[in-house]
């Protein structure tokens, strides 16, 4: 890949508000995000239904997360190298397709064994999205209006993996997780087809020659890069975190505070909370400097965890609050670090952190999972504790930044 594919250097031309296939891609950005990250998540607000159904632990059922986000993570630079040759287009087109497509299988599976496998192909499906979809934009919008359409695929990102969430939690209330991931499957479809309806063709793209000497080198410059490699490991520990916590709140709002399936899965809301905390923290950044803006937050996230150590379901609700506002903050800041940072060939060095996201994800999110057959508590611990490492890495990426050698 070539820096063509990042977001710095956007075209002189491209679609404005006056071309008809301008609105056309804001559909196709917003479903984009609406569609991918609804079935990226389907099966999370269900652990505690698919544990109690399958007859499975908790570790087990947050496989169902696990396996998606694990294999997006180690095929998202495959796809993205590909997208350089077969085209932006055609690889959104399939991915969002054959990523909503299977969310209608979810519901056929007679057991956790194959709802782990229909979940791990989801996850190779969707990764053309977060793959592809900046690179595209940046390709067929113009500079000055390039903005406001990527605000509406990181708005539909944001809100599809809301509804992901909030969609089977409601039908929960009236059928069994089967029928509630077949209800929110089906929307994910719909959203799809009318995304890879809406994408216009081509326009701004020129297939590359790939070669893997060229990639690897890439890579190797990035990874030799002291600046970048903290913010290569930073990812990983933030999202699996984010995603451990998460993945089992559902079994404590559940079980300690009696909280109905509904009413548990209420607590994705929160999510909401970044959308706010990813603004102010570019504002902050600005003000502050990036570094104090990271380390800021990661030292808010870990009072927030101990937070819901407190027996009281408002003190919980109102740590997680903190925390999913610090992680967002956190996140948006050391992605944009990345591109700033980067000498060149900055979609490898984006695809690489991307890497790094989704295999926290994947390998804490599950991992953790077995200190939770402990407790909450000890859980909680864990989680404070892979914080802390956050935070110390957070400073070294800020010393970094005005030492680099």
């Amino acid at each position: 890949m070539t820096d063509s594919s990042s977001l710095s250097p956007a075209p002189v031309t491209g679609l404005t508000p006056d071309d008809p296939g301008y609105r056309r891609v804001m559909v196709a950005a917003a479903t984009a995000g609406l569609a991918s990250y609804n079935a990226m998540y389907l099966t999370q607000a269900l652990l505690p239904a698919i544990s109690n159904d399958l007859n499975v632990s908790p570790t087990t059922a947050a496989l169902t997360v696990s396996a998606t986000t694990g294999l997006l993570a180690v095929t998202v630079v495959p796809v993205s190298i590909l997208s350089e040759r077969v085209g932006r287009r055609r690889v959104l087109q399939i991915s969002v397709l054959t990523a909503t497509a299977l969310s209608l299988l979810l519901c056929l599976s007679p057991g956790i064994n194959s709802l782990i496998a229909l979940r791990a192909l989801q996850g190779i499906a969707v990764a053309g999205v977060p793959a592809v979809t900046m690179a595209f934009l940046s390709e067929e919008i113009h500079r000055n209006h390039l903005g406001r359409v990527m605000g509406l695929y990181i708005a539909g990102t944001t809100l599809g993996g809301l509804m992901g969430r909030l969609i089977p939690s409601a039908f929960l209330e009236i059928t069994d997780w089967r029928g509630a991931s077949l209800a929110s499957a089906v929307l994910a479809f719909v959203l799809g087809v009318v995304c890879a309806w809406a994408l216009p063709a081509q326009r701004g793209f020129t297939p590359k020659k790939i070669t893997i000497a060229r990639e690897l080198s890439a890579f190797r410059r990035h990874w030799s890069n002291p600046r970048l490699v903290p913010l290569f490991i930073l990812p990983f520990l933030l999202m699996g975190v984010f995603v451990s916590l998460y993945n089992y709140l559902g079994f404590l709002l559940t079980e300690r505070f009696g909280l109905s399936e509904l009413w548990a899965g209420m607590v994705f809301i929160l999510y909401l909370s970044g959308t706010w905390s990813s603004t102010r923290a570019g504002i902050l950044s600005e003000r502050f400097g990036p570094g104090r803006v990271l380390s800021g937050s990661s030292l808010l996230a870990i009072g927030s965890l101990l937070l819901t150590l407190v027996p009281n379901l408002w003190v919980t609700v109102v740590g997680i609050l903190i925390f999913t506002a610090s992680f967002f903050a956190a996140h948006s800041t050391a992605s944009t670090l990345v591109g700033a940072r980067a000498e060149g060939d900055r979609a490898e060095a984006s695809s690489t952190y991307i890497m790094s996201y989704y295999l926290g994800s994947s390998v804490l999110g599950w991992a953790l999972g077995h200190v939770f057959d402990l407790g909450w508590t000890p859980l909680v611990l864990a989680l404070a504790g892979v914080q802390t490492a956050a935070l110390a890495l957070s400073l070294f990426a800020s010393h970094r930044a005005k030492n680099p050698r």
